[in-house]
């Protein structure tokens, strides 16, 4: 097999790519491990920034997001019982964010994909990414029972932090950047209509909590809890108790309970890789950084660094050029540390740390009273949230 563009991983990058490469001309085969059932279902992220809305639109993938999904033009902090609401478009000149599961952005572009676009290939395992440092690199890779060789221009790898495409970078060449969080988020599905209109996000002394939905039917919430835990440990009404107590405020909001359909448990960390390409193998998504969800920043940056990657590419087969495919780390790479650092700062910001000392706390308490009184810095909050420019 031959094609442009080999792209390992149908997950929202590798498919939103294939869909951009397709509309400018250009051929691409995608490879997915799992099959077509597992990645139209698998749960993450649901929070789309303007500037990813905006591309999906741009690509014909928008319909459904439009009709179905949940516009949302601030969030809500809490913390001392008290509630402070963050007004998006009244700070950022419009901006606003798109509450769409990262679910659904598969089966929109899976189904324009199998409609449209170039083969691609469920249940196909990449082996490994060869000759990345030359001119013609091959994915190796096994379908159906036998093994394949698909011969490429580009390679880029979208296959997450466990897939082949990083490890063919030489060691020596990278350089990595990470830090683990001692906590982690106890999620939960609950079939019950959300409890308020937009996010809220919690800090408590008693650890971090966040209201979230998928649905105006379906709600998303997560407590702080000690890495590791077991999310089978929690019974129902002790999560929903823990939640409420930390969602309390001062005035007659009130939690609604539903029967809980999901339990899981998110490990937290922050990761980069550098560089994010070797020779003709681009890195894009969780292949390269990893942020902790409180930013909700991990499918936005995905979405930046294949359109990065397009664009170059776009301009390669333009003018001749490579100036933009050399570029392509360097360009990604200020997009995903600013990413970090609000990632970073929002974490740090509302999860308590085991054994934080009250000097600790207060700071914690006088960074969101900042936020609540001071323009600037709430406007700062709301740029990084509705999203950083791509490229």
């Amino acid at each position: 097999m031959r094609t442009t563009v080999g792209i390992i991983g149908a997950g929202p990058a590798g498919l939103l790519l294939a869909r951009l490469l397709h509309n400018a001309g250009i051929d691409s085969v995608v490879l997915e491990s799992r099959d077509r059932a597992y990645v139209e279902r698998r749960q993450r992220a649901g929070i789309l920034e303007q500037g990813t809305a905006d591309v999906l639109r741009a690509a014909g993938a928008g319909e459904r997001m439009d009709r179905e999904g949940l516009r949302h033009d601030g969030i809500e902090l809490r913390f001392d019982r008290t509630r402070h609401r963050v007004d998006f478009p009244a700070l950022t000149g419009g901006r606003s964010v798109m509450v769409y599961a990262q679910t659904e952005v598969c089966k929109d572009l899976i189904a324009l994909q199998l409609r449209e676009g170039g083969p691609l290939l469920f249940e196909a395992e990449a082996l490994a990414v060869e000759d990345a440092g030359t001119d013609t690199p091959r994915i190796r890779f096994r379908h159906e029972g036998r093994e394949d060789v698909l011969e490429c221009s580009y390679v880029v790898g979208c296959d997450g932090f466990w897939g082949v495409a990083r490890k063919a970078i030489p060691a020596g060449m990278a350089q990595v950047f990470e830090r683990t969080y001692p906590f982690g988020w106890l999620g939960i599905l609950a079939d019950v209509p959300p409890s308020h209109d937009e996010l809220v996000y919690a800090r408590h002394e008693r650890g971090f909590a966040l209201l979230s939905m998928r649905s105006p039917a379906v709600s998303r919430l997560y407590l702080q809890v000690p890495d590791g835990t077991d999310p089978g440990a929690w019974g129902d009404e002790e999560i929903w108790d823990e939640l409420e107590r930390r969602f309390e405020t001062a005035d007659d909001w009130y939690l609604r309970r539903g029967p809980i359909t999901q339990k899981t448990v998110t490990p937290m960390r922050s990761y980069v890789h550098e560089p994010m390409r070797h020779g003709r193998l681009f890195l894009a998504g969780d292949a390269a950084h990893i942020v902790p969800p409180t930013g909700a920043k991990g499918l936005n940056l995905a979405a930046g660094d294949v359109v990065t990657f397009a664009r170059a590419l776009v301009h390669r087969q333009e003018t001749g050029s490579p100036e933009l495919l050399d570029a392509y780390s360097q360009t990604c790479l200020r997009r995903v540390w600013q990413a970090e650092r609000f990632s970073y700062d929002m974490t740090t910001l509302l999860h308590r740390a085991p054994g934080a000392t009250p000097f600790e706390d207060r700071l914690q308490l006088a960074r969101l009273e900042r936020i609540a009184s001071s323009r600037a810095a709430e406007t700062d909050l709301a740029e990084a949230y509705t999203g950083f420019p791509i490229g």
